[in-house]
């Protein structure tokens, strides 16, 4: 787990790992995060979904409205980082099957 000082972070978490479906999560979300943060999330996953596709930085930009930046920063997190989005994008795809 990331050594991030976020306060109150390991409650976040284990509250998150409570919800036990779509709709409970949506619900707990939608309470927490603002409707641009939510936007947020949502378009970083969709983002990284498609880079793992192969999409290009371009067609990313112009079809979800994110900045070539952010789709950068998803793209080294996604190469780089802790392991998130590629856990989550596997886990996504094997549900798929």
């Amino acid at each position: 787990m990331s050594d991030l000082p976020i306060p109150g972070k390991e409650q976040l978490f284990t509250a998150i790992l409570r919800l036990e479906t779509p709709e409970e999560c949506a619900a707990f979300l939608e309470d927490i995060c603002t409707i641009k943060e939510l936007t947020d999330l949502s378009q970083r996953l969709e983002a990284a979904r498609r880079l793992d596709r192969g999409e290009s930085y371009q067609t990313i930009s112009q079809e979800l409205g994110l900045s070539t930046a952010t789709i950068g920063r998803v793209s080294r997190c996604l190469r780089y980082g802790s392991g998130g989005y590629r856990l989550l994008l596997d886990r996504l795809a094997e549900e798929t099957l």
